[in-house]
């Protein structure tokens, strides 16, 4: 009966686990999405992005991450980067598109997005990626942890790789508004409040200095917001001349209350749609 009564628990089990997750067919796409609930890589048809020539005014940071990407493409050593600052500086637009013009030079590379939440999951992630063939670039946009978030401890798995190590078929790329991930007054109040202040934040504060690489995006002046703008009306083909286009993009800006990446985008999408003028980039 014992016996019996064990065999039918051991056959529950195994109709509840899930089961192993299959390798995907990584040639359905260059780009995929990472889910949990139950575990897969979903394909991306088509990535929301636009080309890399048109990221104007961060040509210091595009020619860093370019390299870096190339290098990795290439099967030689790169760092993990974190692109940090002002919002709408266009540090995920320049991730994807780092990406597309690698990825014609160097067939292979896959850019697969994980969103914050799931990074506790990313241990089996890597497990997945780790004998699958091509190059792989895992990217978490707008990344950032709160008080009372453990997040970032699985954050630290990727960059340092825990005990396996990180497969060397994979890099990390995250953006971030925060140069140290961590708010301001959370590190403020632990370091008054800790019993030794140093090591009260030594773990979050550290966590970008594992980041190799930092590149810094900072909010633009007027001319380099009218040059974003003039750059995507010529890329889409839309005939306006230099004043016309600064009055209404001055205009613009100062209804929105500040400059920068989006915003011009923003502007860009209203004067295409007035104009009957379709967004096609790519």
């Amino acid at each position: 009966m014992t016996e019996q009564l064990l065999t039918r628990i051991a056959e529950a089990l195994e109709r509840i686990s899930p089961p192993p997750l299959a390798s995907p067919d990584f040639n359905r796409a260059s780009a995929f999405v990472w889910h949990t609930g139950p575990d897969r890589l979903v394909p991306v048809p088509k990535v929301n992005r636009v080309p890399i020539e048109l990221l104007v005014g961060i040509d210091r940071s595009r020619d860093t991450l370019l390299e870096n990407t190339r290098q990795f493409a290439r099967g030689y050593p790169a760092n993990n980067v974190l692109l940090w600052g002002a919002r709408g500086m266009g540090k995920s637009s320049l991730v994807k598109a780092a990406h597309a013009a690698v990825l014609r030079e160097v067939r292979g590379l896959k850019l697969i997005e994980i969103q914050r939440e799931d990074l506790p999951s990313i241990a089996r992630l890597l497990g997945l990626l780790r004998d699958a063939p091509g190059r792989f670039v895992l990217f978490c946009d707008d990344l950032s942890f709160d008080h009372d978030d453990h997040h970032y401890k699985s954050l630290k798995a990727i960059l340092d790789g825990g005990v396996e190590g990180r497969p060397d078929n994979v890099i990390f790329y995250a953006t971030s508004n925060r140069r140290h991930l961590m708010p301001r007054d959370m590190i403020e109040n632990e370091r008054a409040t800790g019993i030794n202040p140093s090591e009260a934040t030594e773990e979050k504060v550290s966590l970008s200095d594992r980041f190799g690489l930092w590149l810094g995006f900072h909010p633009c002046d007027q001319d380099r917001f009218l040059a974003m703008i003039r750059g995507y009306v010529d890329a889409l083909g839309i005939d306006i001349d230099d004043a016309t286009l600064r009055a209404g993009a001055i205009e613009w800006q100062q209804t929105r209350g500040g400059r920068s990446g989006r915003v011009a985008w923003q502007y860009v999408t209203d004067l295409a749609g007035r104009r009957g003028v379709a967004l096609a980039l790519e």
